[in-house]
């Protein structure tokens, strides 16, 4: 097994300050090693030390990752801003993250989180409304799911 992976076994295991180590090590000695920066920020934040992660996704992003931990980062990086308080980042990095991974629902989820955060609360909640009535397995919710995505962006409209 790889240090690399070691260091992701540790993350998993809830040993974050362990795999930290690791992956220190590894990023010392190779520091265009991208998968090994974003396993960095991924441990920082399991222990909470979001401050500590964003400059470690951000090596991770620049430095170029495969598509499936490219959305990770980018989602990471996005939700992280968004815990700082630092609402505008958060925005920038996931409208990147819709605009690259259209596909990818939790972006538009953790986007109406900052929506909320930065005063547009009906936008928020016709995103979160759309992804409601797009992904509910409830056969009641499915039953509306066309009243749901009509009324979406019409919250504030009374119909006399």
């Amino acid at each position: 097994m790889s240090e690399l992976q070691q260091a992701i076994v540790l993350r998993q295991e809830g040993k974050a300050e362990e795999a930290i180590v690791l992956l220190k090590k590894i990023t010392d000695q190779e520091p265009a090693h991208a998968q090994a920066w974003y396993q960095l920020a991924w441990a920082h934040d399991n222990l909470g030390l979001e401050r500590e992660a964003v400059p470690y996704y951000e090596k991770a992003i620049q430095l170029g990752l495969d598509k499936e931990d490219q959305a990770g980062a980018i989602l990471g990086l996005g939700s992280t801003y968004r815990t700082l308080g630092e609402y505008t980042e958060a925005e920038k990095w996931l409208v990147q993250g819709i605009k690259l991974f259209p596909e990818r629902r939790e972006f538009e989820v953790f986007y109406a989180m900052v929506l909320y955060n930065l005063g547009k609360h009906a936008e928020a909640m016709q995103r979160l409304l759309i992804q409601l009535a797009d992904t509910s397995n409830d056969s009641n919710i499915a039953d509306y799911q066309q009243a749901i995505r009509y009324y979406a962006d019409q919250l504030d409209r009374v119909w006399e």
